[in-house]
């Protein structure tokens, strides 16, 4: 079992409510760096697709802040 520590950012614990129940965050570390619209996209897809739990678009916005933020296309 990895530890993984994502950084610290605006929505990281959204994040960590939201996703781990679904996947480790691992897969999120994993992660290339990605456009916005890319992370829109892969966000969108796991609650549409894989039903995430993710409340409303707000708290979905404010996830994919937070991987733009860490892992975003500099």
């Amino acid at each position: 079992d990895v530890k993984v520590n994502l950084p610290e950012s605006e929505g990281k614990e959204l994040v960590m409510a939201n996703c781990m129940p679904c996947h480790s965050l691992r897969y999120i570390e994993m992660q290339p760096e990605l456009s916005r619209a890319t992370w829109e996209k892969t966000v969108h897809k796991m609650i549409a697709t894989y039903g995430a739990p993710i409340p409303d678009t707000i708290i979905e916005k404010k996830i994919v802040d937070y991987l733009v933020a860490i892992k975003g296309k500099k």
